[in-house]
């Protein structure tokens, strides 16, 4: 995946067709309420991100979207207006061959449809479509706890990604959502949803340790719903990732935030890059990446790096 181009003006034209369409006009799995089936994770062996003429140079980049109740807004503001902002921020600022796999979390105890897992794309239609096929559940169970800990799971167990392992560097992995992380995933549930033959219980940390050997891991904590400042959710991601768990105050910044981060840690100055903002989205990204620092890596350290 991921052998077709972006595309400003595809894209631009796109957006002109959706002002005319409600939400279940885009996300037709939403209207019917059904999982795409290639989006279905049952028996999912590799997401592959691959080097190719078009991309010589791919980057990973996993965005897993909280797709429960109150996050469900976030997909259809990034399809309708943002993937411009994404795309464009990080191409722009040097990252040249970006690939990214659009996915979907919600909560794997109460949810119909908890996992929905992408495929890494660059080109302008197949993102918008990889987006649009999204499922937007509604779902949730109430008790300030969502399964962030799928992404890992895929992410450490089920992508085979070029940039590291050709080149030792990371991709990088995003979950985005306003609660805690689920800290299990039973044997049971591995076998029925990822069709698993055996399987035994998963936890939270180890899963995230997987998935942080190849990719750099951050979470966005969307700070506006029920949970904004709550210390509690907050607290957990802080204790988790440290200066990767990033506070964003105005979900509008959402792609400005995943860009401007994947740029940062690549060494791109963030005030430089913050400058092409208007105010308030340079503001939401300056408080959410004042921490973020760029990183090293070296071709022969298979990942390995250095702050």
């Amino acid at each position: 995946m991921g052998y077709t181009n972006w595309s400003s003006d595809a894209y631009k034209h796109l957006k002109k067709t959706y002002s005319k369409k409600s939400r279940a006009g885009i996300f037709k799995h939403t209207a019917s309420r059904t999982l795409a089936d290639e989006l279905n994770p049952f028996g999912l062996t590799f997401r592959e991100s691959r080097d190719s003429a078009a991309h010589p140079n791919s980057l990973a980049i996993g965005v897993f979207l909280d797709v429960t109740g109150s996050m469900g807004r976030i997909p259809e503001h990034l399809i309708r207006h943002k993937l411009g902002a994404l795309m464009n921020t990080m191409i722009d600022h040097g990252i040249d061959d970006p690939q990214i796999m659009f996915s979907a979390i919600g909560d794997h105890i109460s949810d119909r449809c908890p996992l929905q897992v992408g495929q890494f794309e660059s080109g302008t239609d197949e993102l918008n479509e990889g987006l649009a096929k999204i499922f937007i559940e509604g779902g949730g169970g109430g008790q300030c706890m969502e399964s962030y800990l799928m992404s890992w799971l895929i992410a450490g167990r089920h992508t085979s990604i070029d940039c590291f392992e050709k080149r030792g560097a990371k991709g990088f992995l995003f979950t985005i959502g306003d609660e805690k992380s689920w800290d299990e995933l039973s044997p049971e549930w591995l076998k029925a949803v990822m069709g698993y033959k055996q399987a035994d219980k998963l936890n939270a940390k180890d899963l995230l340790a997987e998935a942080q050997r190849m990719y750099h891991v951050f979470h966005i904590h969307v700070n506006e719903t029920g949970y904004k400042d709550n210390p509690e959710v907050i607290g957990y991601w802080k204790d988790l990732l440290g200066e990767r768990a990033l506070i964003l105050d105005d979900h509008n910044s959402l792609a400005e935030l995943i860009a401007s981060t994947v740029a940062v840690v690549n060494g791109i100055d963030l005030a430089k890059l913050t400058k092409g903002f208007d105010a308030k989205t340079a503001g939401s990204v300056n408080n959410a990446l004042v921490n973020i620092s760029p990183v090293s890596h070296s071709k022969k350290d298979s990942g390995i790096i250095t702050l």
